[in-house]
């Protein structure tokens, strides 16, 4: 009987299913949509001084408390919402992580409003395009590039706070502005066909 072979995976998603499954499904792909980009970005600061799978474990709760990262809602909230959210055990309890929060959902709306969207925006930093990285191993992906440098600085100046240039370039990754699948792992292929054969406003869902 034949055995199935498991495809090569960049090396950081192989030793959990949920690391995998997000980076099967998820990591990479272009997203356009203005909530999954302010819940990447919430959470892309959230992992800061910890490990990636430790927020993926806790994104469930992370939707739940935050009401699906209902940017109008969170922009909103006040000091008893603060205190409820530091007592729930499913997020990370750091004070200022769960200020940042709010403040970047007020801070995003000013943005939606300046630029009809915050994927107008944020896109800007890589001219409207993925960029397609070829790093053959984990050790040559930087931790920021310029383009990251540049979108943290200009956050910052609008107000944005745990937006430092690795938590953008995190960010940029996991939103797919750059493909740093290495070149070896199935989905750099897969990303890189659809992404030289659609348009950078349809990429439909074979992703």
């Amino acid at each position: 009987m034949a055995h199935s072979i498991d495809p090569v995976r960049c090396v950081w998603a192989i030793s959990d299913p949920l690391s995998m499954d997000y980076h099967d499904k998820e990591w990479g792909v272009p997203v356009h949509d203005d909530r999954i980009l302010f819940e990447m970005l919430i959470l892309e600061g959230a992992q800061a001084g910890l490990n990636w799978l430790t927020i993926l474990k806790k994104r469930e709760n992370y939707r739940k408390a935050f009401e699906n990262f209902d940017v109008e809602k969170i922009s909103g909230y006040r000091s008893g919402d603060v205190a409820k959210l530091l007592r729930n055990a499913g997020i990370i309890r750091n004070r200022s992580k769960i200020k940042a929060t709010i403040q970047n959902a007020k801070a995003f709306l000013v943005v939606n409003e300046e630029f009809g969207g915050f994927d107008t925006y944020i896109w800007r930093f890589v001219g409207g395009e993925q960029k397609l990285n070829s790093w053959k191993s984990l050790k040559e992906i930087p931790s920021h590039t310029p383009a990251s440098v540049a979108m943290s600085k200009d956050l910052r100046k609008r107000g944005f706070k745990f937006v430092g240039p690795t938590i953008c370039y995190a960010f940029m990754q996991a939103v797919g502005m750059v493909n740093d699948h290495v070149t070896d792992c199935f989905r750099y292929a897969e990303i890189k066909k659809v992404i030289t054969n659609v348009q950078n406003d349809n990429y439909g869902g074979s992703l």
